[in-house]
C-alpha cells in the first residue's frame, strides 16, 4: 500500500477514535434520567439537524444547484419515509375488568411501555451511528486530500476533527448504554461509527482513483442529508419531548445546532480548499 495512503488512514483513524473518546465519558458515568436522557436526545437531534442541513444538504446545493440538490435531499426523504410505515410499533395489553388482572396487566403496561421507551432510544442511537458514519466518511476523504498537500495539513486537520467528533461519541453511546445497559454495546458502536472515516481514506485511494463522479458523491450525501432529517425528527425528537418536555428540548435542539455549527465553521477553517468540503 502507497505510504501517502498509510499516513492518510493513520491520521483519520486520529480523528475517527474520538469518538470512543465521546463513548467513555458516558459510560464511565452513571446512567442517566429519563429527563436528562431526553435533553441529551434533543441535543443529539440538534447535531444531526445542523449536519443534515448545514453540512450534507448545504454542499450539494452548492455543488448541484439548488434544483438538483433538492431532488437529491427529498429523495432520501421519500425513501425512509416509505420504510417508516413498515416499522411495527408494539402493542400494549388492553385493560381487564378484574381487580388482581388489572394490576397485572399495569404491571404488564408498564414493563411494555419501559421496553417500548428502550426499543425507540436504540432505534434513535443506531440511526444517530449511521448518520454519523456518513458524516465521517467525507471526512476521512479530507484528511487523505489534505495529508497529500503536507503532513502539517493533514495533522492540523485530523486533531480538529478529533475534537469535531468527541461529542458525536456521545450521542451514539448514550442511548445505546440506556437501551441495552451494555458498556460494551454502547462503545463498541460509537467506536465503529468513527472508523467511517479510514474508510472512507481506502475507498476513495484504492476502488475510486479515476471514475469517483464528485456530482453523483455529493447527491448520494444530499439523500444522506435527507434520510438522516426524516429520521431524527421522526424517532429522536418525540423522544426527546416526551422525556424533558417540549420547551427543554426544543432548547436542548438549538443548543445542539449551535454546538455542531460552530464545530463545522471551525473545521472549515482548517480544510485546505483541495478537499473540496
Amino acid at each position: 500500500m502507497d505510504s501517502q495512503v498509510i499516513l492518510g488512514i493513520l491520521l483519520s483513524s486520529l480523528g475517527g477514535f474520538s469518538t470512543s473518546i465521546g463513548a467513555l465519558f458516558v459510560i464511565m458515568s452513571q446512567a442517566p434520567s429519563l429527563k436528562m436522557l431526553g435533553l441529551l436526545q434533543g441535543f443529539a437531534a440538534g447535531l444531526m439537524l445542523s449536519i443534515s442541513f448545514f453540512d450534507l444538504a448545504h454542499n450539494a446545493l452548492n455543488t448541484l444547484g439548488f434544483l438538483r440538490g433538492n431532488l437529491w435531499f427529498f429523495a432520501g426523504v421519500i425513501f425512509f419515509a416509505v420504510v417508516a410505515n413498515f416499522i411495527p410499533e408494539p402493542a400494549v395489553a388492553p385493560p381487564t375488568s378484574d381487580e388482581k388482572s388489572r394490576k397485572k396487566a399495569r404491571n404488564e403496561d408498564n414493563m411494555d411501555i419501559m421496553k417500548k421507551r428502550r426499543r425507540q432510544v436504540l432505534v434513535s442511537g443506531i440511526i444517530t451511528a449511521i448518520g454519523i458514519s456518513l458524516h465521517n466518511f467525507p471526512e476521512g476523504m479530507a484528511v487523505y486530500l489534505g495529508s497529500m498537500k503536507g503532513l502539517r495539513v493533514g495533522l492540523n486537520l485530523a486533531l480538529a476533527i478529533a475534537l469535531h467528533n468527541i461529542p458525536e461519541g456521545v450521542a451514539v453511546a448514550l442511548p445505546v448504554y440506556f437501551a441495552t445497559e451494555s458498556k460494551w454495546h454502547a462503545f463498541k458502536l460509537a467506536a465503529l461509527s468513527g472508523f467511517a472515516e479510514p474508510l472512507g481514506v481506502i475507498i476513495v485511494a484504492c476502488l475510486f482513483p479515476t471514475s469517483l463522479n464528485p456530482e453523483i458523491l455529493e447527491g448520494l450525501l444530499a439523500s444522506v442529508g435527507g434520510v438522516t432529517a426524516f429520521l431524527t425528527l421522526h424517532e429522536m425528537l418525540p423522544l426527546a419531548f416526551e422525556y424533558a418536555g417540549h420547551k427543554q428540548s426544543v432548547k436542548a435542539v438549538f443548543c445542539g445546532m449551535a454546538f455542531m455549527s460552530t464545530s463545522l465553521y471551525l473545521l472549515r477553517l482548517s480544510l485546505p480548499e483541495e478537499t473540496g468540503l
